[in-house]
This record gives C-alpha cells, sequence and structure tokens, in this order.
C-alpha cells in the first residue's frame, strides 16, 4: 500500500470566509489566498468597484436589501467561477440561498471574534461600516451577532475563534481545509 506523502489538494470550490465585520475576513482571506496561490475576492470591495461608490454611500442611497440583492447577484457569478477565497461582508449569509449557491463544494470558515472585539477592531479601521453607523454602535453589533450567530455556526465546516489563535495560526488552519476532500454528496 503507498501512502500520500502530501494531501490531495482541492481544486473544486471556494474558500468563503464569515463572521461579524472586524472579524478579519478579508485579512485572513488575503494571507490564504498568497499561501494557496488562488485568487481572492472581497464582496465589498468588488461591489464597490462595480457601482462606482462606497458600500456606505450605496447603503445610504439605496437602502440595504438593494445591496443584498448586489451580494447575491455576485454570488451567482461566483458559483460557476475558478475556486478563490471569498470574503462577503458579515450580512451576506442572512440572503436567503446564498449558501446552497456555493456548496457544495464550496466550504466556508466562521471566524468568530466577540462583538466587543469586533467593535474594537473595526474603530480602528477607516472604512466607516454602513450597519454600525447608530447612535450606540455596541448594542448593534450585540444585536447583530444574535441574528448572524447560529447562521454563521450551522453554515461553517469550521470554526475558528480568532481571538485566541494569531493571524498565522488562522491563516494555516483556514489553507488546511483547502486541502481537505470535498465529502460526496448523496
Amino acid at each position: 500500500m503507498t501512502i500520500p506523502v502530501t494531501m490531495p489538494r482541492q481544486t473544486d470550490g471556494h474558500l468563503i470566509l464569515v463572521g461579524l465585520p472586524g472579524a478579519g475576513k478579508s485579512t485572513v482571506g488575503r494571507a490564504v489566498a498568497r499561501r494557496l496561490g488562488r485568487p481572492f475576492l472581497d464582496f465589498d470591495a468588488e461591489i464597490e468597484r462595480r457601482v462606482g461608490c462606497t458600500v456606505a454611500r450605496y447603503f445610504a442611497l439605496h437602502g440595504e436589501p438593494a445591496f443584498r440583492t448586489l451580494e447575491v447577484a455576485l454570488t451567482q457569478e461566483l458559483a460557476a467561477a475558478p475556486p478563490m477565497i471569498l470574503a462577503p461582508g458579515g450580512g451576506w449569509i442572512t440572503n436567503p440561498g446564498v449558501v446552497d449557491l456555493l456548496r457544495p463544494p464550496g466550504r466556508i470558515v466562521h471566524l468568530r471574534v466577540s462583538p466587543a472585539e469586533a467593535l474594537r477592531r473595526i474603530s480602528r479601521s477607516r472604512n466607516l461600516r454602513p450597519l454600525l453607523q447608530e447612535a450606540d454602535p455596541k448594542a448593534k453589533m450585540e444585536e447583530l451577532w444574535v441574528a448572524r450567530r447560529a447562521l454563521y455556526n450551522n453554515s461553517a465546516d469550521m470554526v475558528l475563534d480568532v481571538e485566541s489563535l494569531t493571524s498565522q495560526q488562522v491563516t494555516y488552519s483556514v489553507a488546511q481545509l483547502a486541502h481537505q476532500r470535498t465529502p460526496e454528496v448523496g
């Protein structure tokens, strides 16, 4: 019997990073893409490129439902695209059916971060998040966590507590998921 020296490389599906705003989806996504030699796509950046304005501005002009429609359309496009590392916005997972568009063979990683840590991280960012432009951003972040926690966890093939891991450990763990075989579907 021959034992393979290297793990088989998954080449048939996207790796999708989900989590609260500030969880590190874009940062981790770029690092994993470099490590695996795959393209990286940040949904917010791609949508901004397509509509010609920031997500915050788009939200202000057209509202959240219009933005979510753009996310779904982009996901539909990506369903037939070669494998990439994808970083959708924190609310992407609330769009009915988007997970099913990419899985299988796509894999989802929940980068879990507490609402308090997520808020601390994004308060250092130059990008103002539309859903956090409220009188009480802390309460809003808690509300987002309560509303999305089950969606993140129930959809995830892997949950990583990014507060307790170094960025290198997170990158390594996500990259390892790409080397695991996609489960057979029935």
